[in-house]
């Protein structure tokens, strides 16, 4: 933002009444949203503790190991080969186990 050096310079005075001016401008420009939600539709979402899900059935596709992957023998986390910390024989550990 380009300054002009030659404008005549506010007073702390204006400089106060402009910001009030422009907080004010601010609120009546802001508008207020108002979030209309059924109650019963949110609590749907909800499990509640100890909940029978006998009834429910979980779809999960799940992909092999990569080629650039590995499990971590500690905390058994699928991770990038870049956080091998420490390998023993074939078990790798990955650095947030070893740090």
């Amino acid at each position: 933002m380009a300054t002009d050096y030659d404008a005549p310079r506010k007073t702390e005075e204006d400089i106060s009444e402009d910001s009030i001016e422009a907080i004010k401008a601010r609120r009546t420009e802001k508008p207020t949203a108002v979030v209309d939600e059924d109650e019963s539709e949110l609590a749907e979402g909800y499990e509640l503790p100890g909940a029978d899900l006998s009834g429910e059935e979980l779809l999960v596709r799940i992909l092999p190991a990569q080629a650039d992957e590995f499990t971590c023998a500690s905390c058994f986390l699928v991770r990038h080969r870049s956080q091998i910390a420490r390998e023993k024989g074939v078990l790798k550990y990955c650095m947030d186990c070893e740090g």
